[in-house]
């Protein structure tokens, strides 16, 4: 059974074109939370999947100015992670 721990640690995995494209360089992109390091990453990437992790690479994502009607607001911060795997494996998000 997977550790709850390491589950809200890793939010979501990021699907878009990109993303998708760096997949073929052993790169996976990641929502992670916002409080966690790079170690915190790397276990729970490497506990969840059962894959080796060489580097991992965070973006903090800043909050955006958005209006619904007249009311305004910002979104919520977000943290991204690029994950790079070691050579030959992989992670099925599908």
């Amino acid at each position: 059974m997977k550790d709850t721990k390491y589950l809200e640690i890793i939010k979501a995995p990021v699907i878009t074109e990109k993303s998708e494209n760096a997949k073929n360089q052993g790169k996976y992109t990641f929502k992670v939370d916002p409080k966690a390091n790079k170690i915190e990453i790397k276990e729970a990437i490497e506990k969840i999947f059962n894959v080796k992790v060489t580097s991992i690479r965070t973006i903090n994502v800043k909050p955006k100015k958005r209006r619904v009607g007249r009311y305004s607001g910002f979104t919520n911060r977000t943290k991204k992670a690029i994950v790079t795997l070691a050579e030959g494996q992989t992670i099925d998000l599908g």
